[in-house]
Order: C-alpha cells, then sequence, then structure tokens
C-alpha cells in the first residue's frame, strides 16, 4: 500500500512539473544592464553583447529592437531560437560629438510570454581634446578664425556697435592684416595688425546705424588682405538688421505717431499653370494721425517685383504696393513673403505672403494621330449619286 501511494506521489509530483512549465517562447537575459564606464569620445563607437536564452517551450522570434535614440544602433538574431538556444543583441554606441553620462535604452519586442524587455546601456563619454581646426573652423590664408560672418543682429539707426571674432596665424611667417572694399558704415582692423606664427589675435568691427542708409536686414562683405595680397575667396562678411529706434519718444509722439493698416496681408492666387505672372495689388492705409513714410520693401526672392505707388501716405490716404510674381522655373507649391518697413512706431514691420500652387506646363503636346495612307495612293471621295431627277 505505502509503494502505491509513493508512486501516485511521484506521478502527482510530475503532472504538477509539467504544467508547471511554460508552453510559450519565454525570453531570459543573462543580463539587462550594461556599464561602459569611461568611452573617450576620439576612440569611436562601443559594443556591447547581450546574450539571452530561450527558456520557453516554442521558437523565440525578435520582432523588432529598438533604440532610445539614433546615437544607439542595434543587431539581433534575426532566426527563430529554439528552445534551450541562445541568440544575442548586439548594441553599438556612437560618442562622437556627445561629450558627458549617457544612460540609453533599447527596447526588445518578441513572441514570448514576457514579450517586451528594455536593455540598458550607459557610461561616460570623455570629450576629445580640441585642435586648432576645432577651435578655429574658418581658414583664410595662413589664418584661421572662429567665424567669417559677424552677425551684430539688430542695430538702430541711431547706435554704434563694436564686437569681434578671435584668430590666429597658422602659418610659419609673419602675416600682416589689412582690409579693403570697406563700406562707410562699417571700421574694421586687426589687433594686432601683424601676428606671428601661433599668435593670436581679434578682428575688431565697428557698425555706426547712423551712416546706414538701409533699413531691414544688410549684408556687406569687406577684402581680407594677406600681407598686401589680395584673393578674391578671402572675404570676411558682416550683418546686420537696421531697425528705428521708437525708444525715445514720448507718449504724446505715439499718440500721434502713424499707423500703418493692409486690407489684406495674404493674397492666394489658387492654382495656375509654370510661366503664368500672378500679379495683386495690397493697399495700404495710414490710419494714423502724420505721415506715414515706407523706408523699405523687399520681397523674399527675385521671382516677385514689387513697387509702392508712393512712399510717403498722408494721414487717411491710402496707397497701393503692386506685386508681380513670375511663375516660370517655380512648380509646386509656393510660399513668396514681402517685408514692408515703415516708420509707424508699433508696426515697424510687416510681411505680406504670396501662396499658391504651380503646375507644371507641358511644353511638348502630342502631334495629332494621322490616318494611314494606302498604298496606291490617296484614294478620291465617291460623289453621292443624284436620284432627285
Amino acid at each position: 500500500m505505502r509503494k502505491i501511494n509513493f508512486l501516485l506521489l511521484i506521478v502527482l509530483l510530475g503532472i504538477t512539473s509539467l504544467f508547471g512549465q511554460t508552453q510559450n517562447a519565454k525570453i531570459t537575459f543573462s543580463e539587462e544592464s550594461f556599464d561602459f564606464g569611461t568611452v573617450p569620445e576620439e576612440k569611436g563607437t562601443v559594443t556591447h553583447e547581450f546574450s539571452f536564452t530561450n527558456t520557453g517551450a516554442q521558437p523565440l522570434i525578435l520582432q523588432n529592437v529598438k533604440a532610445s535614440c539614433g546615437c544607439t544602433t542595434p543587431e539581433w538574431t534575426k532566426d527563430p531560437v529554439l528552445p534551450g538556444k541562445k541568440g544575442t543583441i548586439k548594441v553599438t554606441y556612437n560618442p562622437s560629438g556627445r561629450p558627458g553620462p549617457f544612460n540609453k535604452s533599447v527596447t526588445v519586442t518578441s513572441n514570448a510570454e514576457n514579450a517586451s524587455a528594455v536593455l540598458i546601456i550607459k557610461g561616460t563619454v570623455t570629450p576629445k581634446p580640441r585642435t586648432i581646426e576645432d577651435d578655429y573652423p574658418m581658414q583664410i590664408g595662413g589664418i584661421r578664425l572662429k567665424t567669417n560672418h559677424l552677425a551684430f543682429v539688430t542695430v538702430y539707426n541711431n547706435q554704434i556697435k563694436t564686437d569681434s571674432v578671435q584668430i590666429i596665424n597658422t602659418s610659419k611667417e609673419n602675416i600682416k592684416i589689412s582690409f579693403n572694399s570697406i563700406p562707410p558704415h562699417i571700421t574694421i582692423k586687426a589687433i594686432p595688425d601683424e601676428l606671428k606664427p601661433n599668435q593670436k589675435g581679434n578682428i575688431v568691427v565697428t557698425y555706426d546705424g547712423n551712416k546706414q542708409k538701409e533699413w531691414g536686414f544688410i549684408m556687406d562683405r569687406v577684402d581680407v588682405l594677406l600681407n598686401g595680397k589680395s584673393d578674391p575667396n578671402n572675404r570676411f562678411s558682416i550683418s546686420a538688421t537696421i531697425e528705428e529706434d521708437f525708444s525715445k519718444m514720448t507718449p504724446e509722439q505715439k499718440a500721434n505717431a502713424p499707423k500703418a493698416n493692409f486690407k489684406t496681408k495674404n493674397y492666394n492666387f489658387g492654382t495656375c499653370n509654370e510661366g503664368e505672372i500672378k500679379n495683386y495689388d495690397f493697399e495700404l492705409s495710414n490710419d494714423g494721425k502724420s505721415d506715414l513714410i515706407i523706408r523699405k520693401v523687399k520681397a523674399s526672392c527675385g521671382c516677385t517685383a514689387v513697387s509702392p505707388d508712393e512712399k510717403i501716405i498722408k494721414p487717411g490716404k491710402s496707397t497701393l504696393i503692386k506685386t508681380s510674381f513670375n511663375t516660370s522655373g517655380k512648380v509646386g507649391k509656393q510660399n513668396k513673403t514681402i517685408n514692408v518697413i515703415t516708420n509707424d512706431p508699433n508696426n515697424a514691420n510687416v510681411t505680406l505672403q504670396i501662396s499658391g500652387e504651380v503646375i507644371k506646363k507641358d511644353e511638348t503636346p502630342k502631334p495629332p494621330t494621322q490616318q494611314p495612307v494606302p498604298k496606291n495612293g490617296p484614294q478620291k471621295k465617291e460623289q453621292p449619286s443624284d436620284n432627285t431627277k
């Protein structure tokens, strides 16, 4: 009797064990996180391989492995992993341009009963040693510059601003730096004006808004002479947006100021064929108490011509800003802008918009279909018989 009970116990334990095991695939990782420690940026990518085992009863298929950012690239076992067999997920991290600590995740999706798993890689990227090229990326002859474009951003019409750009002589000889083609509103000089090999200096620029007669965004380019020699490729750019300074106006002056009011700021011409010219007149009224002066009207591209009827609009009066958009070579959705700068202290810079869609014109129409000519030549039409006699 004891033997029978013992045998029954063994059978029951076996059944319990059998049903306790999963009947699906199951993914089990040997580790779910890895610390690279210190990663030197200059040595490039680092890689770690995560190993997993299918501890389930069905073939395991990895459906997708997705990294949390583009700096991390995963590769994985694409074939089904049979029960008891192993697979790998190789994760590569690119430290270039990413100094400092990192903590990235990789999400693994499969047909396993634990269908989603997350792997983690982390570490700290030490920045690569900086070179002269890193610190001074732009080159003009034997000198290198932090930048060859100095942007003053906003300069008021009554303002003088000064800024500078760092430079270094990377040649093996002394270089004397001077400038040519300098507009009257700009003063530019190198300090010192002669650099020894490996010596650093500055290009110092002063922008005088009082002498600038233009409005809006202005780009100037000056020639850089090295040891008195000019080269058309050796140029330095200076930009600024010239605006009128209304900050000193009294409340009374603002109350009596002009007021620019456009009837509409947007014109949509709908759909047209390439090559058509779309014209539109924007109506501008002066709803203020003094003369409205149009400082500047500028289109975003040469394909759009603009011309105001008047530059000075009296209070209560209106004028037209005529626009003409040439669609030649412009196919698809179009969006052109026109900036109008006035002396309205509350609305000095207004943007008008021309939009629509240009369809490419078929310039090669198909020739008309011709009837084949019989071998014995064209046949005369048979005259109808006259049966009215």
